[in-house]
């Protein structure tokens, strides 16, 4: 239990650090996965040849698993005579609709919290209460007149929205725990400009803050020069606390703290993530791909080698060299066109083309090319074994199949597919929330 004199800043840096050093492993692997879904692995003298397949299987799983945004359908408990609860009932749903579709931050969000879950393992999203104000009217309500003393006209709320944030999987976490329901505090990393911390904090705060940090996508997208630098907030949300601090680590300082902004029922403005393969014991998620990665380096192996087995498959030999007229036997003897030999008597009587040229037997090669392919087929095989995607999610199917065949593909996609797709909608339906 810690110690209730305890700093704030060093209380919170001392979750963040025991976060850091837990995850640090996981988040190194979910690198390498990403750096693989792009390709970025191969280097430019590097000529082996891949078969992305992991790519092929996320760009199947995440469409199959969230394809449209989802409709909000709010209503009452219970069926009884209440003229007040379905009003508020339809206006709930009718703004939560508004919302989704007038806000493209929310179909971005589901899209990209999907895509971690089957890339690193873990989707996150934030919602955010943002309040528009407008200066008020000159005269209050009851039309009196202002005294001469009063300050300038108070601002007055325009229009409210909540967005919906994207969270990268790098600058999401919380304190160590097995599951969920553990987790008492949870954090993003916010990154500012001088601009923007000026705004929201203050002048003096802004002065001393440290500008050098930069999100994890535009260090791949910009030279290091070319990104200007940003401050590094930590946002963070105390359960036990009921209260949300603003921190900065690199000065180990906290800029604001308040009570319980939003008001919500389960405290924390984010669901539980997105998760992929986990246990009861921690939170740490499994990314699909280390799953099936052992087979997935096989069938890199056996795509290169069918590369360099198809290279060679073309028409090679030797020939006699007191005979130079065959060197242009391939190359202009087409279409019925005869090449001219000298000396043809002694030509036909070392048997001719058989006795004067010799060609590689492409048979061994065609075959080994065979058995690859067949190799290759089969591992893809074991990998949707193992992710769950069978022929009939494929768009393929055999010309043969009995219904009752297909209904059995289907009946073991629904098993694991519809798990996930419902976790999908757990998630989209908490946002909502």
């Amino acid at each position: 239990m810690a110690d209730k004199k305890q700093d704030p800043v060093d209380y919170y840096d001392g979750l963040i650090s025991a976060y850091e050093r837990a995850y640090k492993e996981w988040e190194g692997r979910s690198k390498k996965i990403i750096e693989r879904f792009r390709d970025e692995q191969r280097s430019s003298r590097e000529a082996d040849v891949k078969f992305n397949i992991l790519w092929s299987n996320v760009n199947t799983l995440v469409p199959a698993c969230y394809s449209r945004l989802p409709q909000p359908d709010v209503g009452r408990r219970f069926r009884d005579h209440d003229p007040v609860g379905r009003v508020a009932s339809l206006i709930l749903e009718r703004a939560l609709t508004f919302e989704i579709e007038h806000y493209p931050d929310y179909r971005a969000t589901m899209r990209e919290a999907v895509l971690d879950r089957f890339l690193p393992g873990r989707g996150c999203a934030w919602a955010r209460y943002e309040p528009h104000f407008k200066a008020g009217d000159s005269l209050p309500a009851d039309g009196l007149q202002i005294s001469e003393d009063q300050d300038e006209p108070a601002e007055q709320i325009d229009y409210e929205c909540a967005p919906i944030d994207y969270v990268h999987w790098k600058d999401f976490g919380h304190n160590i725990a097995r599951t969920w329901e553990e987790v008492f505090v949870v954090w993003r990393i916010v990154y500012m400009y001088e601009e923007g911390v000026e705004e929201r904090f203050g002048e003096k705060l802004a002065k001393t803050l440290s500008y050098d940090a930069t999100p994890e996508e535009k260090k791949r997208d910009s030279t290091s020069a070319e990104v200007k630098k940003q401050a590094r907030i930590y946002e963070i949300w105390d359960k036990q606390k009921k209260t949300v601090f603003w921190m900065s680590r690199s000065k180990k300082t906290m800029l604001d703290d308040r009570e319980d902004p939003l008001g919500l029922q389960e405290f924390f403005p984010c669901p539980r993530p997105l998760y992929a393969t986990m246990s009861n014991d921690t939170l740490i998620p499994v990314p699909d791909f280390a799953l099936y990665q052992d087979q997935a380096r096989e069938l890199d192996v056996l795509s290169d080698r069918i590369d360099g087995l198809v290279k060679m498959l073309q028409v090679k030999g030797v020939y006699d060299s007191a005979t130079p007229e065959l060197a242009r036997l391939f190359t202009e003897g087409v279409n019925g066109t005869l090449i001219p030999v000298k000396n043809f008597i002694a030509f036909a009587e070392k048997k001719g083309l058989q006795g004067s040229m010799d060609l590689v037997d492409l048979k061994p090669i065609y075959e080994a090319i065979k058995v690859c392919f067949e190799s290759a087929r089969e591992i893809i095989n074991f990998i949707y074994q193992i992710t769950g995607i069978s022929d009939i999610v494929r768009g393929q199917t055999e010309a043969g199949e009995t219904l009752g065949a297909q209904q059995l593909k289907v009946n073991f996609v629904g098993l694991r597919l519809g798990d996930m797709k419902r976790d999908v909608a757990r998630f989209a339906t908490d946002l909502l929330q």
